[in-house]
C-alpha cells in the first residue's frame, strides 16, 4: 500500500509530522529541514515530490529500476544513495532496495518494494527518542541514522545465516549420506548476494567519509565512520563463511568419495574371492565331467573302479590345492611389486 509521510525537523522542536508537502515546505521556511518517507510509492507520486524539491528525474527512474547494486551519485542540488536491507528466512535471503536523496535542507527515503520490511519511518520513529538530538542537527545526520539502522538491521539476516552454516557443518559430519548438497548451494547463494551488497555499500561509505558529497558536513563524517566499521565487520563475516562453505563442500564430496571407495574395495574383495574359487574349480569341474562318463572306466577297466576312482579324486584334490597355492603366490608377488617405491 502506497504511503507518503512528510516530517518537519527543526532544532529544539523535534520531529513533527505534517499532512502534506505544502505544509512541510511552509514549516521549513521557518527553519529546519524536510524529511519525506515514501513507502511503496507510485511513480507519479514520487515524481511530484521530486519535482517540488528539485530532484533530478533520473533519480526517480533509479528508484523504480530493480536489481541495481548499491551506489552513490552526486547531482548539482542533491546526492542519491542506494543501499539494501535484508530479511533471511528458510534459507532465503530477501532484499529490499532503499533509496535516499540528500539535499541541503531535505531528505527523501524510498522503500517498501520488498515484502516483509517495515517502513523506514517506523524504524526511525522507534529510535527517535535516543537519537533526536542528533537528527535535529541536519538532514545529513538523519541520513546517518537511516543508514545506521539499515546496517544494524543486517544482523537480523546475518545471525540466522551463520546458524544455518554451523548446522550444515554439523550435518556434514554427523550424517554424510543423508546430507543434501543443495542446502550448501542455497547458503552459498544467499551469502554471495549479501557479500555483493556489502562490498558496494562499503564503497558508498568510503565516498561519504571522504566528503565527495557537499551535503555531508564535517561534523557528520565521524558518525558515518562508525557505520563503515560495521559494514567492514559484516563483509569480513561473508569472506570467512564463504571459505567455510567451500571447505564444507569439499569435505562432503571427500567423505562421499571415501564411502564409495570403501564400498568399491569390499566389492573388489568379494569379486577376488569368487574369482579365486572359480579358477580353482574350473579344471576340477572339467575332470569331474570326464570322470563321470564311461571313458574313465574304459581307460582303467571296469574291474579296477574301486582303485581308479579314489586315485581320480585324490588327483583332483592335488590339482585344486596346487591351483590355490599357485594363485596365492602370484597374488603375493603382485602385492610386493606394488609396495616397492
Amino acid at each position: 500500500m502506497s504511503e507518503l509521510r512528510f516530517v518537519h525537523v527543526a532544532a529544539g522542536r523535534g520531529m513533527r509530522r505534517v499532512g502534506s508537502l505544502e505544509e512541510a515546505l511552509a514549516a521549513r521556511a521557518g527553519g529546519g529541514y524536510i524529511w519525506v518517507d515514501a513507502f511503496d510509492p507510485a511513480r507519479e507520486e514520487l515524481a511530484a515530490v521530486a519535482g517540488r524539491l528539485g530532484v533530478h528525474p533520473l533519480v526517480v527512474e533509479d528508484c523504480f529500476d530493480s536489481n541495481q547494486v548499491p551506489k552513490v551519485e552526486d547531482y548539482p542540488g542533491h546526492t542519491f544513495i542506494l543501499c539494501n536491507r535484508y530479511l533471511y528466512r528458510d534459507r532465503r535471503l530477501a532484499v529490499e532496495e532503499v533509496d535516499l536523496v540528500l539535499g541541503r535542507d531535505f531528505l527523501i527515503t524510498v522503500g517498501g518494494r520488498g515484502g516483509g520490511f517495515p517502513p523506514t519511518f517506523e524504524r526511525i520513529e522507534a529510535i527517535a527518542g535516543r537519537a533526536l538530538a542528533t537528527i535535529e542537527r541536519g538532514p545529513d545526520f538523519l541520513l546517518h541514522t537511516v543508514l545506521d539502522a539499515a546496517v544494524d538491521g543486517k544482523v537480523d539476516a546475518i545471525e540466522p545465516l551463520e546458524d544455518d552454516i554451523e548446522a550444515a557443518e554439523d550435518g556434514v559430519l554427523r550424517d554424510t549420506s543423508g546430507f543434501k548438497l543443495e542446502g550448501l548451494v542455497e547458503l552459498r547463494r544467499a551469502l554471495l548476494a549479501l557479500r555483493k551488497s556489502l562490498f558496494h555499500e562499503r564503497e558508498i561509505l568510503v565516498k561519504i567519509c571522504r566528503r565527495d558529497s557537499p551535503f555531508v558536513s564535517e561534523e557528520a563524517i565521524y558518525h558515518f565512520r562508525d557505520v563503515y566499521d560495521h559494514l567492514a565487520k559484516f563483509f569480513e563475516f561473508t569472506e570467512m563463511n564463504r571459505d567455510i562453505l567451500a571447505n564444507l563442500t569439499e569435505m562432503h564430496l571427500s567423505l562421499i568419495n571415501n564411502r564409495m571407495a570403501r564400498v568399491a574395495n569390499r566389492t573388489n574383495r568379494t569379486v577376488r574371492r569368487l574369482t579365486l574359487i572359480t579358477t580353482i574349480f574350473m579344471p576340477l569341474s572339467l575332470l569331474a565331467g570326464i570322470g563321470g562318463m564311461s571313458e574313465w572306466s574304459m581307460m582303467t577297466g571296469p574291474e579296477h573302479w574301486r582303485l581308479a576312482y579314489p586315485v581320480f579324486l585324490a588327483a583332483m584334490a592335488l590339482i585344486g590345492a596346487a591351483s590355490y597355492f599357485l594363485l596365492k603366490r602370484v597374488e603375493r608377488r603382485e602385492g610386493n611389486h606394488r609396495e616397492r617405491p
